[in-house]
């Protein structure tokens, strides 16, 4: 079941085109990921997709509903994280989520209550609730803000820099939670972040945009084969020696063979890691080999992104 599908979404701010005929779909449950340097489109494309602004042209459905024609009821399943937290720094945290509750329609007093409290108590915030924003530090309004857009248990998020002025423990916290609400409670996640790091672990795919135009769709893994190539392994062994690389060469799924620079590893490409990988190691210590490890190579993620960034 399709949760977010864009149609040739775009906007126009005067002569510069920011979205530029974008058109993708994301599943229900899926944390997909918009990736794309400043500048690229992608917190308009969230604004557009959560109806704080209408789109120039093309079409998109939120859950049930046409950004167009029911902008009211998708504000009602989303929640949404923007790039500046956008609280209101006089009144004090628990005034905020309280004004928000209310404005998402959460009536009964209690529930909203039992809601409001388990959601400060979860981001440690229940201890400063009588505190005014303003005092609050960058993480601690970031904390708040997430905890804002997650009051009414919409079933979409639209999560722009979720981790931004985290610590490490908080960021962790965070990501574990979006693994969570996607894995468990099958809420849909749109996840913008420029930690590649964070897209890797957390997305099952990624759209990387630039220039307001999506240059590919894919989960990290088809990103990293488009651009790696053939599968490539590297076998650390005691000693290398022209036996033992022979031995792994008689193999049919090798394609080829090299010693990297330390002398003590094989380099070795083949057509497929799972199947052969085991193959490479029992020819290597048949022949004498103290095999010590044996890793599949692979670029980073951001190797992937820049690279696929800068071809276009």
């Amino acid at each position: 079941m399709l949760s977010i599908e864009a149609r040739g979404l775009t906007r126009r701010f005067g002569p510069l085109t920011a979205v530029d005929h974008l058109s993708f779909e994301v599943e229900e449950g899926e944390v997909f990921g918009l990736l794309g340097p400043n500048g690229a489109g992608k917190t308009t494309t969230v604004r557009m997709l959560a109806c704080l602004i209408p789109p120039s042209e093309g079409s998109a459905r939120v859950g049930e509903y046409d950004i167009g024609r029911d902008s009211l009821k998708v504000r009602e399943i989303v929640g949404i994280l923007t790039e500046n937290p956008s609280l209101y720094e006089r009144l004090t945290a628990y005034e905020n989520m309280d004004f928000f509750a209310e404005a998402y329609g959460l009536s009964d007093k209690r529930e909203k209550q039992i809601r409001i409290r388990e959601l400060l108590e979860f981001f440690e915030l229940w201890e400063r609730r009588e505190d005014k924003v303003a005092a609050f530090s960058k993480g601690m309004k970031q904390k708040l803000a997430i905890a804002r857009a997650l009051v009414h248990s919409p079933p979409i998020l639209f999560l722009d820099e979720p981790t931004s002025g985290l610590d490490p423990e908080a960021s962790k916290g965070i990501r574990d939670l979006m693994a969570r609400l996607s894995q468990r409670e099958k809420r849909t996640i749109l996840l913008c972040t420029h930690r590649l790091e964070e897209a890797d672990k957390l997305c099952s795919r990624v759209m990387i945009i630039n220039r307001g135009k999506s240059l590919i769709i894919g989960t990290p893994d088809e990103l990293r084969r488009r651009i790696a190539g053939q599968p490539t392994i590297q076998v650390r062994l005691r000693e290398v020696n022209h036996k033992i690389i022979e031995a792994v060469k008689e193999l049919r799924e090798v394609r080829e063979v090299n010693v990297d620079n330390s002398g003590n590893s094989l380099i070795i490409t083949l057509d497929d890691i799972e199947s052969t990988t085991p193959e490479v190691v029992r020819n290597a210590v048949y022949a004498g080999g103290l095999v010590l490890s044996a890793n599949a190579l692979r670029p980073s993620f951001e190797e992937v992104y820049l690279k696929l960034v800068k071809e276009g």
